[in-house]
Protein backbone atom coordinates (compact mmCIF):
# COMPACT_ATOMS: atom_id res chain seq x y z
CA UNK A 1 0.00 0.00 0.00
CA UNK A 2 1.38 3.39 -1.01
CA UNK A 3 1.26 5.91 1.82
CA UNK A 4 2.07 9.54 1.17
CA UNK A 5 1.07 12.88 2.62
CA UNK A 6 0.12 16.07 0.82
CA UNK A 7 0.33 18.33 3.88
CA UNK A 8 3.56 19.95 2.69
CA UNK A 9 1.74 21.07 -0.46
CA UNK A 10 -1.22 22.57 1.39
CA UNK A 11 -1.52 26.31 2.02
CA UNK A 12 -1.17 26.88 5.78
CA UNK A 13 -3.05 30.20 5.72
CA UNK A 14 -6.03 28.71 3.90
CA UNK A 15 -6.03 25.72 6.25
CA UNK A 16 -5.99 28.10 9.22
CA UNK A 17 -8.95 30.06 7.83
CA UNK A 18 -10.83 26.82 7.19
CA UNK A 19 -10.30 25.67 10.78
CA UNK A 20 -11.28 29.06 12.24
CA UNK A 21 -14.52 28.99 10.23
CA UNK A 22 -15.33 25.56 11.67
CA UNK A 23 -14.40 26.34 15.28
CA UNK A 24 -15.68 29.93 15.34
CA UNK A 25 -18.56 30.32 12.84
CA UNK A 26 -19.52 33.64 14.48
CA UNK A 27 -15.96 34.95 14.35
CA UNK A 28 -12.94 34.51 16.59
CA UNK A 29 -13.23 36.24 19.96
CA UNK A 30 -11.77 36.13 23.46
CA UNK A 31 -13.04 32.97 25.21
CA UNK A 32 -13.20 34.83 28.53
CA UNK A 33 -15.00 38.12 27.72
CA UNK A 34 -16.19 37.66 24.10
CA UNK A 35 -14.17 40.63 22.77
CA UNK A 36 -13.70 40.22 18.97
CA UNK A 37 -10.14 39.38 17.92
CA UNK A 38 -10.03 42.59 15.86
CA UNK A 39 -10.09 44.58 19.14
CA UNK A 40 -7.21 42.58 20.63
CA UNK A 41 -3.48 43.01 20.11
CA UNK A 42 -1.18 40.37 18.67
CA UNK A 43 0.71 38.87 21.59
CA UNK A 44 2.92 36.33 19.80
CA UNK A 45 3.54 35.25 16.21
CA UNK A 46 5.62 32.13 16.89
CA UNK A 47 3.31 29.75 14.98
CA UNK A 48 2.11 31.82 12.01
CA UNK A 49 -0.61 31.68 10.74
CA UNK A 50 -1.76 30.72 14.27
CA UNK A 51 -1.48 33.95 16.26
CA UNK A 52 -1.72 34.46 20.01
CA UNK A 53 -3.91 37.46 20.84
CA UNK A 54 -3.85 39.64 23.96
CA UNK A 55 -7.29 40.79 25.05
CA UNK A 56 -7.95 44.01 27.04
CA UNK A 57 -9.32 41.73 29.80
CA UNK A 58 -5.81 40.28 30.20
CA UNK A 59 -6.40 36.92 28.48
CA UNK A 60 -3.96 35.46 25.98
CA UNK A 61 -5.59 33.05 23.53
CA UNK A 62 -5.51 31.64 20.03
CA UNK A 63 -8.00 30.01 17.67
CA UNK A 64 -7.59 26.65 19.42
CA UNK A 65 -8.21 27.89 22.98
CA UNK A 66 -11.18 26.16 24.67
CA UNK A 67 -11.63 23.76 21.72
CA UNK A 68 -10.84 20.11 21.11
CA UNK A 69 -7.54 21.27 19.55
CA UNK A 70 -6.39 23.17 22.65
CA UNK A 71 -2.68 22.61 23.23
CA UNK A 72 -2.06 20.83 19.93
CA UNK A 73 1.28 21.25 18.22
CA UNK A 74 0.03 20.08 14.82
CA UNK A 75 0.28 22.45 11.88
CA UNK A 76 -3.01 23.64 10.44
CA UNK A 77 -2.48 21.54 7.30
CA UNK A 78 -2.10 18.41 9.43
CA UNK A 79 -5.31 19.20 11.34
CA UNK A 80 -7.21 19.66 8.08
CA UNK A 81 -5.87 16.33 6.78
CA UNK A 82 -6.89 14.64 10.06
CA UNK A 83 -10.41 16.06 9.77
CA UNK A 84 -10.59 15.01 6.12
CA UNK A 85 -9.41 11.50 6.99
CA UNK A 86 -11.95 11.16 9.80
CA UNK A 87 -14.78 12.43 7.59
CA UNK A 88 -13.86 10.07 4.75
CA UNK A 89 -13.44 7.05 7.01
CA UNK A 90 -9.70 6.64 6.48
CA UNK A 91 -8.44 3.96 8.89
CA UNK A 92 -6.63 5.42 11.89
CA UNK A 93 -3.49 3.35 11.29
CA UNK A 94 -3.23 4.48 7.67
CA UNK A 95 -3.72 8.13 8.65
CA UNK A 96 -1.20 7.85 11.48
CA UNK A 97 1.44 6.41 9.13
CA UNK A 98 0.73 9.05 6.51
CA UNK A 99 1.11 11.93 8.96
CA UNK A 100 3.79 10.45 11.20
CA UNK A 101 1.52 10.59 14.26
CA UNK A 102 1.21 8.03 17.04
CA UNK A 103 -1.78 5.79 16.27
CA UNK A 104 -2.99 5.69 19.89
CA UNK A 105 -2.94 9.49 20.12
CA UNK A 106 -4.80 9.80 16.81
CA UNK A 107 -7.38 7.20 17.84
CA UNK A 108 -8.06 9.09 21.08
CA UNK A 109 -8.53 12.27 19.04
CA UNK A 110 -10.89 10.46 16.67
CA UNK A 111 -12.98 9.12 19.54
CA UNK A 112 -13.20 12.57 21.12
CA UNK A 113 -14.40 14.17 17.89
CA UNK A 114 -16.84 11.33 17.24
CA UNK A 115 -18.17 11.79 20.76
CA UNK A 116 -18.87 15.48 20.08
CA UNK A 117 -20.74 14.57 16.89
CA UNK A 118 -22.72 11.84 18.66
CA UNK A 119 -23.73 14.13 21.52
CA UNK A 120 -24.83 16.94 19.22
CA UNK A 121 -26.55 15.14 16.37
CA UNK A 122 -30.29 15.44 15.88
CA UNK A 123 -32.28 12.31 16.74
CA UNK A 124 -35.91 12.25 15.69
CA UNK A 125 -37.77 8.99 16.41
CA UNK A 126 -39.06 6.98 13.47
CA UNK A 127 -42.83 7.33 12.94
CA UNK A 128 -43.26 3.57 12.43
CA UNK A 129 -44.73 1.11 14.91
CA UNK A 130 -42.70 -1.74 13.40
CA UNK A 131 -39.01 -1.46 12.53
CA UNK A 132 -36.19 -3.78 11.53
CA UNK A 133 -32.73 -3.52 13.06
CA UNK A 134 -29.31 -4.97 12.29
CA UNK A 135 -25.64 -4.25 12.84
CA UNK A 136 -22.52 -4.47 10.67
CA UNK A 137 -18.78 -4.23 11.04
CA UNK A 138 -16.96 -2.55 8.20
CA UNK A 139 -14.40 -5.00 6.83
CA UNK A 140 -11.62 -4.38 4.40
CA UNK A 141 -10.02 -7.19 2.51
CA UNK A 142 -9.87 -8.96 -0.79
CA UNK A 143 -12.32 -11.84 -0.43
CA UNK A 144 -13.59 -13.03 -3.80
CA UNK A 145 -10.87 -11.24 -5.78
CA UNK A 146 -8.68 -13.48 -7.95
CA UNK A 147 -4.99 -13.57 -6.98
CA UNK A 148 -3.01 -15.28 -9.74
CA UNK A 149 0.30 -14.36 -8.08
CA UNK A 150 1.21 -17.08 -5.51
CA UNK A 151 3.26 -14.46 -3.64
CA UNK A 152 0.07 -12.42 -3.07
CA UNK A 153 -2.46 -14.82 -1.52
CA UNK A 154 -5.99 -13.57 -0.77
CA UNK A 155 -6.79 -12.52 2.77
CA UNK A 156 -9.43 -14.83 4.21
CA UNK A 157 -10.52 -12.34 6.84
CA UNK A 158 -9.56 -8.70 7.26
CA UNK A 159 -10.11 -8.70 11.02
CA UNK A 160 -7.94 -11.11 13.00
CA UNK A 161 -9.24 -9.93 16.39
CA UNK A 162 -11.48 -12.48 18.09
CA UNK A 163 -15.04 -11.50 18.92
CA UNK A 164 -17.11 -8.55 17.79
CA UNK A 165 -15.56 -5.24 16.86
CA UNK A 166 -15.81 -2.47 19.44
CA UNK A 167 -15.06 1.23 19.83
CA UNK A 168 -11.86 0.34 21.71
CA UNK A 169 -10.36 -1.82 18.96
CA UNK A 170 -11.20 0.77 16.26
CA UNK A 171 -13.91 -1.41 14.69
CA UNK A 172 -17.11 -0.16 16.31
CA UNK A 173 -20.41 -1.69 15.26
CA UNK A 174 -22.69 0.31 12.98
CA UNK A 175 -26.28 -0.18 14.05
CA UNK A 176 -29.24 0.68 11.88
CA UNK A 177 -33.02 0.56 12.02
CA UNK A 178 -35.49 0.94 9.16
CA UNK A 179 -39.19 1.69 9.48
CA UNK A 180 -41.35 -0.83 7.65
CA UNK A 181 -44.04 1.67 6.71
CA UNK A 182 -42.09 4.86 6.12
CA UNK A 183 -38.85 3.37 4.80
CA UNK A 184 -36.94 5.92 6.86
CA UNK A 185 -33.73 4.79 8.53
CA UNK A 186 -31.46 5.71 11.41
CA UNK A 187 -27.82 4.67 11.42
CA UNK A 188 -25.45 5.15 14.35
CA UNK A 189 -21.94 4.11 15.26
CA UNK A 190 -21.95 2.58 18.74
CA UNK A 191 -19.23 1.59 21.20
CA UNK A 192 -20.46 -2.01 21.45
CA UNK A 193 -23.38 -4.04 20.12
CA UNK A 194 -24.89 -3.87 23.61
CA UNK A 195 -25.49 -0.10 23.33
CA UNK A 196 -29.05 1.10 22.80
CA UNK A 197 -29.81 2.80 19.49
Amino acid sequence: MLIFSLVDLMDEQKCYEFIVNILHPDGLHCPKCETPVEQCKVHRRGRVPLLYSFCPCGSVYNAFSNTVWKGTHHRCSVIVRILQGFAQGTPTLHLAKELGIDRKHLLERRHKLQGFVENNCFRKPLPDNVVEADELYQNSGEKGVLHPDPEDPPRRRANKVRGHGTWDNDRPPILGIVGRESGQSRIEVKKTVDDKI
